[in-house]
Formats: structure tokens, C-alpha cells, sequence
């Protein structure tokens, strides 16, 4: 297997999940379904391109690498002509995930991180009113699935929130995947997350089962702290 791991960092990233139409959430973590529209972007498909949900056969994984805040807004929505409603949007603030895609047919991959290095659509994180911060950082890695790749891939937050972490030598990240790709996890969840069809006159989702392990990253900002008393005088 082949896997392509894409960073993915913005001052604001949002990946909704089951909402009503005044509160609209979004998953803790980039859902399989945005990244797959976003592949679906990049290699130029347009949202009723059926091919969209071949791209649901690859594996995917990915790891929270740096926590982001919660920030709700809120817009004033004309939903019917002379009506208006108040709705709230969350997303996640300064967060950094590192998203893992993989599969056997490495032609595929291959043709993924051209498309994402080229794009024929505007990428997004999530919601349209979050472009990525800059060129995605993309690494691709042979022989390998999605879970191992980011269970050795050193810890990619950014340089001023590992600082903040200097006290500890290790930065505990969760990875989210596909439940095939952590057959031993002790915990698995099923959620609505499998692209169906992204039509925007008929938007709809299928079920996946997911699993989480937990893995501890060096921070290369350790800065042991000194039990010598001269030093604090």
C-alpha cells in the first residue's frame, strides 16, 4: 500500500457533522468525507460526478497534533423570502491535523498528489470559508498503510505551540481511522461519514466504523526543568 499524508492548517477549519439548520457543529477532527472532497476537488470532479464515491475505498487515518479552540459565529440566513433566521457556525481555531490517505493502487496515489499540488477547484478544510494557510504540505511514503505512517511521522505543530508544551518531552496525539486499520483498538464508533452523493440539491452520507489509539510524539522543544536551587538565583 501506498500512503499520501497531507497536512492540513488554517487560522479556522471546520468539518460538519449531523446538524440542525440553526447550529451546525463540526467533528473534532477532519471527517473522511471532507478530505475525500476535497481529493474530489483538486482531481477536478464536480460535485454530481458519481466517481466521487470510488474515492471512498481509500484508507484514511488521521492525527490531532495540535489542539485547536472552539469558535462560534453567527450569520443571519434568508431561508425563505421575507424570512430570516439566526444560525450558529463552530469551527476550530489555529488547529493542526495530519490527514493520512492510502491504497493499493499506487497510480491512484500518485495522480492524488499531483491533483493536490495542482488543483483544478479551490481546496477547502472543511467549510468554504476556510482555505488552507498556504501551499499543503504533502508526503508520500511507500509500502506502508495510513496508521503506521502517522504513528512514526514526527510531531507537526506548529514551532510556538510546541514551546508552550516545553515542559513535557512527549505530546500525546490521538489518531482517528478506519477500523480495519486498528483491528486491536478497544474502542470503535460508527458514523455518518461515507460521501453518498455531495450534490448540493441532494447531499448525502453512509455510515463507516471508526477506531482511535492513542500514540505519544517527542516534543523537540523539551527543556528539562533544573532541580539545581543556583539556577533560580
Amino acid at each position: 500500500m501506498k500512503t499520501l499524508t497531507i497536512k492540513l492548517t488554517a487560522p479556522l477549519q471546520a468539518y460538519g457533522n449531523e446538524a440542525s439548520f440553526e447550529r451546525r457543529t463540526s467533528w473534532p477532527a477532519p471527517s473522511k468525507s471532507a478530505v475525500v472532497g476535497m481529493i474530489a476537488a483538486a482531481l477536478g470532479m464536480r460535485r454530481e460526478d458519481e466517481r466521487i464515491k470510488s474515492l471512498n475505498d481509500l484508507a484514511y487515518a488521521v492525527r490531532v497534533d495540535q489542539i485547536g479552540k472552539t469558535m462560534t459565529e453567527f450569520q443571519t440566513v434568508e431561508w425563505k423570502p421575507g424570512t430570516r433566521k439566526l444560525t450558529y457556525r463552530d469551527h476550530y481555531q489555529d488547529a493542526v491535523y495530519v490527514a493520512a490517505v492510502g491504497s493499493e493502487d499506487e497510480e491512484l496515489i500518485g495522480k492524488i498528489e499531483y491533483a493536490l499540488k495542482h488543483p483544478r477547484f479551490q481546496l477547502y478544510l472543511g467549510r468554504r470559508a476556510c482555505p488552507p494557510a498556504g501551499v499543503l504540505r504533502i508526503e508520500s511514503f511507500a509500502d506502508t498503510d495510513p496508521v503506521k505512517v502517522l504513528e512514526n511521522m514526527p510531531w507537526q505543530a506548529e514551532k510556538w505551540y510546541q514551546n508552550k508544551q516545553k515542559r513535557k518531552a512527549e505530546f500525546t496525539a490521538e489518531i482517528i481511522a478506519d477500523a480495519n486499520l486498528l483491528p486491536d483498538a478497544a474502542f470503535t464508533q460508527t458514523v455518518k461519514d461515507r460521501v453518498e452523493s455531495l450534490d448540493p440539491q441532494g447531499r448525502c452520507f453512509g455510515f463507516r466504523l471508526t477506531a482511535k489509539e492513542r500514540i505519544n510524539l517527542k516534543n523537540p522543544c523539551y527543556e528539562q526543568k533544573s532541580q539545581d536551587i543556583m539556577d533560580y538565583l
